[in-house]
């Protein structure tokens, strides 16, 4: 089958389907929406490489968006770049692949070899330097950069990536199978609309949930922080920018119908998997936080997927919990592929698209990130001390060096449950029970049976140290599960934690 997978940037699956109506209706009404989709990293280079390597970051070792953090780094040429599965669906399916877009937030970095470097897999390459942009961008062409500047009709990146997709469309090859992949801009910043989307959704604001501008009452210090009430002009800010989020989607809208009419067209639509989700979510005012992602919290790590294909029932959804590391394993099984063969710790979704019945499925999966911060004091904030980054004018940082912490996302029919931990010198714990708290407000790790506690603990230690089958063991509420206490404080390779009452 043809595969066709869309990749949105920084879209919090809360908002997807107002704006991306054409998108609803041709892929999810089509086929089948994820309820529980997640990415294991809440920021665009991680959960990129994540979705490219079918891995968690601990074994792609993508922490963030720096070289230094291994993003389109050399190490991670040599190193993960030869194993990703559009690597292994050209050399060892016979697939012609198509890529177009956003890539990895520093690919095209002179110190990793500039636009020159086209990685394995990819029949056709037309790769955007560096982190989203509208205009005034260079594609990388082939590996050969192609400047653009500021003029709509040739320029808007988003219509860019659907031209460069439907000749593509037009002049492949018909004797071989083709994968495409088109990642685009929207709706990350800098929310360039197309100019005919500029006065599209005027009187939307961001959703006023019951966690916004709220303080963040026993969570981690960075969240703690956040000034409560938000200023008025952090509030008329960050709505500005959930409008002009929206507006962007239109264009990224245009560019599904048109690819999905040019596969009608060619008679290829009916044996296509069309895939549509997000590298991570985003937040506009959650906990006081005006906006980023880089959090644990469902409006960071949960995004938005569906699928329509061959074999898939129209008008579905599914609760299973799914995450972006099955994405590289569920299109080398559509392409017949040999999931043995790899090291991925994601599982193929095909059984669960084709509607299988008395399928065994994860009750949990791992959350992890490594924060970023320098190593001076932000400038304009002092008092905040070293270590902190992404502040806002009003001294609200989104992100620190300790703002590095491991989580177990756990689904069940029992328990809906979210276990982390802080690496900071608290060792702080957050534990939220989604059933009777869905937006995550009440920290209930002082509460929580203890039992429980040493299980999630338990449990976080084993997938912090997964690889490939490992990753995929039972999880703590499954019937498989076995727990055996004198094991978390024997050497795993992750250092297990005693709790007590300062460290939580």
């Amino acid at each position: 089958p043809g595969i066709l997978a869309f990749l949105a940037d920084t879209l919090w699956v809360f908002f997807f389907q107002t704006p991306l109506k054409k998108t609803n209706a041709l892929i999810a009404q089509m086929g089948i929406t994820f309820l529980n989709a997640y990415v294991p990293s809440a920021l665009c280079c991680p959960s990129r490489a994540s979705i490219l390597t079918g891995k968690y970051p601990h074994n792609h070792h993508v922490v963030n968006n720096t070289l230094e953090g291994n993003c389109s780094s050399k190490l991670w040429q040599k190193i993960q770049e030869p194993y990703t599965f559009p690597a292994l669906l050209k050399s060892m399916c016979g697939y012609q692949t198509f890529f177009a877009g956003k890539y990895l937030n520093e690919y095209g970095a002179e110190d990793a070899g500039g636009v020159g470097h086209v990685p394995p897999g990819w029949s056709f390459w037309y790769a955007l330097e560096k982190n989203s942009k509208y205009y005034n961008y260079t594609l990388s062409v082939n590996g050969k950069a192609r400047r653009h500047g500021e003029n709509y009709s040739v320029d808007y990146l988003t219509d860019v990536l659907a031209n460069m997709s439907l000749d593509f469309l037009e002049y492949k090859s018909n004797f071989e199978p083709f994968f495409m992949m088109i990642s685009t801009p929207a709706p990350h910043s800098p929310w360039t609309p197309a100019p005919q989307y500029t006065k599209s959704f005027q009187n939307v604001s961001a959703p006023r949930n019951s966690n916004f501008n709220i303080h963040g009452k026993n969570k981690h210090w960075l969240i703690r922080q956040a000034k409560t009430p938000m200023t008025n002009s952090s509030i008329q800010f960050l709505d500005d920018a959930y409008r002009k989020r929206w507006q962007t989607l239109l264009s990224v809208d245009d560019l599904i119908e048109k690819l999905v009419k040019k596969l009608e067209l060619n008679g290829e639509l009916d044996n296509t998997y069309i895939f549509y989700t997000s590298d991570n979510g985003f937040h506009t005012g959650q906990f006081s936080l005006p906006i980023d992602k880089r959090q644990l919290y469902e409006f960071d790590i949960k995004v938005p997927l569906l699928v329509r294909g061959p074999g898939i029932k129209p008008n579905q959804t599914n609760k299973m919990l799914v995450a972006n590391i099955d994405l590289g394993p569920t299109i080398l099984d559509i392409a017949g592929y040999d999931l043995n063969k790899t090291q991925m710790d994601g599982m193929s979704l095909l059984p669960l698209l084709r509607g299988d019945k008395n399928v065994t499925w994860r009750s949990d999966f791992l959350v992890e990130y490594q924060g970023e911060g320098y190593n001076g004091s932000d400038p304009t904030c002092p008092g905040l001390g070293p270590g902190v980054t992404h502040c806002f004018p009003d001294c609200v940082c989104e992100d620190s060096y300790n703002n590095t912490y491991a989580c177990v996302r756990t689904l069940s029919t029992s328990w809906d449950l979210q276990y982390c931990e802080f690496d900071d010198r608290e060792v702080f714990v957050e534990v939220y029970n989604l059933t009777a708290d869905p937006h995550q407000i009440n920290n209930i790790a002082k509460t929580i049976d203890q039992e429980i506690l040493e299980k999630m603990n338990y449990r976080l230690m084993m997938l912090q140290s997964c690889s490939g089958a490992t990753c995929r063991t039972p999880g703590v509420f499954d019937p498989g599960y076995r727990f055996d206490p004198r094991l978390m404080f024997s050497n795993h390779g992750v250092r297990a934690r005693r709790f007590s009452a300062q460290s939580l």
